[in-house]
């Protein structure tokens, strides 16, 4: 590590401690040739993939615009917050552990509708409406009908 005051190369531990929630390393060193002392940080990094829309265009992933699609669809739903964010959570731990450095905006909405699924039927219908852009009543119908053969099978 290099020092940050003299620029010397040779810098030298003398403390290491892992936080409380075990996600980061401090260490303190001491700079052996101007013999001052400063700490590091270590954190994982971890980088979302690239986002690839419908008309070829990339763009950063932002969970922030995640948020807003479930909101939306969940607005005066009678689901919680922590819900929301554990969905949140486990569309991100997908997309991570896919590997993939670019993913399809459309495997988003995928892993979205799976998660809505499980949150609330309701909203599952009012973002696959979007989503799937339903063009008549027959295509709402057939999504209603989908899900209440899903509730059957998971009741028995």
């Amino acid at each position: 590590m290099k020092c940050p005051f003299c620029h010397h190369e040779d810098t030298q531990v003398l403390d290491t401690r892992v936080s409380e929630e075990g996600d980061t390393i401090r260490r303190r060193r001491r700079c052996a040739a101007c013999d001052k002392r400063f700490t590091t940080y270590e954190r994982i990094e971890l980088t979302m993939p690239v986002i690839v829309k419908k008309n070829g265009s990339r763009t950063d992933f932002d969970p922030a615009k995640l948020r807003a699609s479930l909101m939306l669809a969940l607005r005066k739903r009678p689901v919680s917050a922590e819900a929301v964010d554990a969905a949140i959570h486990r569309i991100e731990e997908k997309l991570l552990s896919s590997g993939a450095r670019e993913v399809l905006s459309g495997h988003i909405g995928e892993l979205v509708m799976r998660e809505l699924k499980r949150l609330d039927k309701i909203a599952y219908i009012r973002f696959a409406s979007v989503y799937k852009s339903f063009e008549d009543v027959a295509e709402f119908q057939d999504a209603i009908a989908e899900v209440g053969r899903e509730r059957k099978h998971s009741s028995k």
